[in-house]
Parts: structure tokens; sequence; C-alpha cells
């Protein structure tokens, strides 16, 4: 199984940050935000890492490298300034991402969830199966919400908010044609075919958006 981490968003609300410095690698702690996803990524026994980029796109080869530090190999697909968002980017990167499902995880998060239960996760007849959490402030009304039989819905109560982790089936994306491409799109068409499984983490997350969450997850892991 490969596993595709998001990293080429802009950062615009880390500003001025990440006008030098691309958001998921701001240190945060005793390193960097992108380098504990790699780390439980290949806790879990994954060895091949996609990392899609755009702003300030040559320093992530030069400041992780090949991955051979990480027990990993890391390839990297260039967007451009012009990132072409979330379902883009993973669509982009399907030649390198093979015919089987895969892990994509935002670059620009933290968190302590175990991705063996990932690995271990049978899709049976699901395009995808994504990871809930329960509403952040910032994100109070949450996004979907999962009903009894563990399949994303779109409700008007009950609503979590989607963290950023999936196991997607490169179906999911197959009559999406190339380009700029935002993921909720995908997401409600599947979502009408009951297509997409989920699961409630009530572990740590924290989607690192702000200088003050930054703050936060470096006094953590200081």
């Amino acid at each position: 199984m490969k596993a595709m981490i998001l990293c080429a968003g802009r950062g615009e609300r880390l500003r001025p940050l990440t006008d030098h410095t691309p958001k998921p690698l701001l240190q945060a702690g005793k390193k960097r935000i992108v380098e504990y996803t790699i780390e439980a990524l290949a806790k879990a026994g994954l060895t091949h890492i996609i990392i899609n980029t755009a702003h300030l796109a040559e320093q992530f080869p030069q400041l992780l490298g090949d991955g051979s530090r990480y027990g990993i190999h890391i390839d990297y697909v260039t967007e451009g300034e012009q990132a072409l968002e979330t379902a883009g980017g993973i669509i982009n990167a399907l030649p390198l991402l093979g015919e089987s499902a895969f892990i994509v995880v935002n670059g620009d998060i933290w968190t302590d969830y175990p991705f063996e239960r990932l690995v271990a996760q049978d899709l049976g007849e699901a395009l995808c199966h994504l990871v809930m959490v329960t509403n952040p402030a910032h994100n109070a009304n949450g996004d979907f919400a999962i009903n009894q039989h563990q399949q994303l819905i779109i409700a008007d109560q009950d609503q979590l908010t989607f963290s950023g982790i999936g196991l997607y089936h490169p179906d999911l994306f197959k009559t999406f044609p190339k380009g700029k491409r935002a993921l909720k799109s995908v997401f409600l068409e599947a979502i009408e075919r009951g297509r997409i499984t989920a699961e409630h983490y009530l572990g740590q997350w924290s989607d690192i958006g702000t200088q003050e969450r930054l703050a936060e997850l470096s006094k953590l892991k200081t």
C-alpha cells in the first residue's frame, strides 16, 4: 500500500511564516509538521509515500530528501504555483499511486491516529473510508455525518469534521478529468451512491492552520 501526503497548499492563514516556508515544513517542536505524519506512516508499515507540492516546492526534497532517513521512499509531484486543490492533486498523482487502495493525509495536520487501522481496512464495496473527528471550534458545524451502517451521509445534525485522513480506491476518481478540483465534489457524488464508509476517531487531532495552533503543537512536542 502507498500513501500520499498533501502539501501543495499556500497556507495563507499562517503568513508571514509561510511566505518563506511551506506550511507542512514549519517547525513544530523538534520536527517539522509533515515529519510527524511521515514517521507515523512509516511506523504503520508504509514504505512508499508520494508528496505533492506547489508553493516553494523545491524546499521539500531539500529538507526531506528521498525518504531514506525515515526508512521509506518519497516521490514528489510538483503542481506549479497554481495548486490543483485536493482532488485535483490526487488525480494528478494517480499514475504513481497505482491500482490498489492508498492512504491520503493532509500535510498540515497532527494526530495520534494509528494508521495501521487504515492499512488493515477492507473497503469492500466502498470507494473510500474517511476518518472523522469531533468538530473543532473553527469548524463547529462539521462536514458530514455517519449513519448506523458506518456510511458517510449528508445530514442536518450529528455532523462531524473530516480529519483529512482517508483510504481511497482509485476508482473514486475515474470519472473526473485532470485539473483543479475540490475533494468535496468527489465526496458528494460517492455519498449519493452510498459508497463512502467512515469512522469517528476520538483521539488527538489538530489542523495546524493558525499560528496559535502551531504554537500549541510546538509546546506539546518540545
